[in-house]
């Protein structure tokens, strides 16, 4: 469309602000460019202005103030000109859930133009390009999550555009689909010299990108390759280990002052002080046979420290347990579960069990059943066959007298929009059987330790996605439960909030309170005591993260991570499959 020389966005004083009761500066006076021909990474918290950008870049939005140029136009006076020349994938793809994969194609190519006479190539070029290429007759409802995803991107690539705008792609796709994903957006770089700019919630994910644009309030903290925001940590990140519990030795040192990070790796935890001054001693200081080791940083260390002033550790609490805990007790047994759907079987037999005071991870690809044994141990879904028993109860049996028992966490926001704080927790006390000084007790309390307090009058719709997962949580233990089922609960969240929520977690489980998780995240994986992964319907592994990581590591490398353990499983399993 322009000289492929020029910035595929330019932007000038850019300003934003979305009016209402308290209006939100979303982008304040932004001044950037994004190159041609590169994948650029957009990264921030929550509320950093990205997908405001992104749909002003997209010309849905005009903006305040300034200026913004998109393939060398002013968007102000030739957005629809533009338009046909992007790509625009929004974080929740409009698929048409009753149609099949080949209708979403051809609508999607009718909506952009495309010639009819070039339907037929391009949608066999898309197809075989994303994998789909066997399930065009597949209603689009019934895909897996990564491949809705891969589908959203074909529709958005039908055009061949200049310009892609992919707002967080991979949130809520299992390792190996955001692998294809990140391969797919390659290949477009690579044979079409496309440009792209990308939001995304894994900061792993910055590190393939080559060029970043970090934002924060609306405005631009810094613009440069992934390398050059992690070179200036060296001496300010470290490993240690100790002789201590995983959990217990990160609470240790994420009171520590001298911290600013505490992340749990396998064995040891990943720690990032608040400056290079800080010697070796002072971290480990009063830790059980310590040990301690400098290790190269990355980016996820540099966002960390550039945001270091809005990092929000909870408050450090007792979690000696009021009563002695059996932590050897079997509060979920699974034993041969099955469930089918017709005569597809979404779950084939399944057994595990889940100790008191244990974090459990349920992983698995998209589309394995993990969900589907998740809704069932929660009493959600009935069981096809097999036994299982929550918190002693046999759920075939008296399912409604075990979620007494349980806490629920859903993966999408399901709390009462247009209710307050106060009175969504006041509805699910309510729902709990809690009532007068207990009822009260509990909700102060609730509104005290997730710091709430300032937000009990606002409607929860409206609260920032971490304050959400917060409210969420609160909701969930209102009625002091045994156990806690959290289902993606960090789906979309920025790094810090899902710090501070995996604090609370951690807490809750020294304190006795078992936990059973399903995440995408192979980060978080590594809280997990133990974890099952799952794939077709079947249990492939079930052994402790560091044991996990262990037996797929490759010669030469002192261990693997979360992620490549749980892609060598999968393949290893497609490979036996295959066979």
């Amino acid at each position: 469309m322009t000289d492929s020389a020029s910035p595929a966005i330019t932007l000038k004083d850019l300003g934003k602000t979305f009016a209402g009761a308290q209006p939100v500066r979303a982008l304040d006076r932004l001044n950037l460019q994004v190159k041609r021909g590169v994948v650029t990474g957009l990264i921030g918290p929550d509320g950093a202005g990205k997908t405001t950008l992104m749909r002003l870049a997209a010309g849905l939005l005009l903006p305040d103030e300034g200026e913004i140029r998109v393939l060398g136009q002013d968007m102000r006076d030739a957005s629809l000109a533009v338009q046909s020349h992007i790509g625009y994938m929004p974080q929740r793809f409009g698929l048409y859930e009753d149609l099949t994969v080949q209708e979403n194609l051809d609508l999607y190519a009718e909506l952009q133009g495309v010639p009819e006479e070039e339907h037929a190539a391009r949608h066999r070029e898309l197809m075989h390009m994303t994998g789909l290429a066997p399930f065009t007759a597949r209603l689009a409802g019934r895909l897996s999550g990564g491949m809705k995803q891969k589908l959203g991107l074909a529709c958005t690539l039908l055009s061949s555009p200049e310009l892609l705008l992919l707002d967080e792609p991979t949130v809520g796709v299992d390792p190996v689909s955001r692998r294809e994903l990140w391969a797919i957006v390659y290949r477009l770089v690579k044979e079409q010299h496309m440009s792209v700019l990308l939001s995304t919630a894994y900061l792993d994910e910055a590190e393939r990108c080559d060029d970043v644009i970090l934002l924060h309030e609306g405005k631009l903290l810094g613009q440069q390759a992934p390398q050059a925001f992690s070179t200036p940590m060296q001496g300010r990140v470290w490993e240690v280990s100790a002789a201590l519990g995983k959990r217990r030795l990160q609470q240790q040192l994420d009171l520590n002052p001298a911290v600013l990070d505490a992340l749990t790796e396998g064995r040891k935890v990943r720690v990032v002080t608040c400056d290079a001054g800080t010697t070796p001693e002072t971290l480990v200081a009063g830790l059980p046979e310590a040990r301690i080791e400098a290790v190269t940083p990355r980016f996820e260390d540099a966002f960390i420290a550039l945001l270091q002033h809005d990092i929000h550790k909870p408050p450090a609490v007792d979690t000696t347990p009021t009563t002695a805990i059996d932590r050897d007790e079997a509060v979920i047994q699974v034993q041969e579960l099955s469930r089918r759907f017709g005569d597809f079987i979404a779950v084939n037999k399944v057994s595990f069990e889940v100790r008191r005071g244990e974090i459990f991870g349920l992983l698995g690809a998209n589309g394995a059943g993990k969900s589907t044994t998740f809704r069932m141990l929660c009493g959600l879904l009935p069981v096809s066959s097999g036994h299982v028993s929550v918190a002693g109860v046999d759920l075939r049996k008296a399912a409604a007298k075990a979620r007494a028992r349980i806490g629920y966490m859903a993966q999408r926001f399901s709390l009462y929009g247009n209710l307050s704080v106060q009175e969504n927790l006041n509805f699910f006390a309510s729902a709990y059987g809690l009532s007068g000084n207990t009822k009260r007790e509990r909700i102060a309390l609730a509104l005290e330790d997730f710091e709430l307090t300032s937000y009990r009058e606002t409607a929860a719709i409206t609260l920032p996605l971490g304050f959400k997962q917060r409210l969420a949580l609160a909701a969930a233990l209102m009625h002091r439960p045994d156990i806690l089922f959290l289902d993606e609960p960090t789906s979309g969240v920025d790094p810090l909030a899902r710090r501070e929520f995996w604090w609370h977690i951690n807490a809750l489980a020294e304190s006795g309170v078992t936990v059973l998780v399903t995440t995408h995240f192979m980060d978080e994986a590594n809280y997990c005591d133990r974890l099952v992964i799952m794939a077709d319907g079947e249990v492939l592994a079930e052994d402790s993260p560091e044991n996990l990581r262990e037996h797929f590591r490759t010669a030469g490398e002192t261990e693997a991570s979360m992620e490549d353990a749980f892609i060598a499983l999968i393949e290893r399993h497609k490979q036996e499959a295959a066979a």
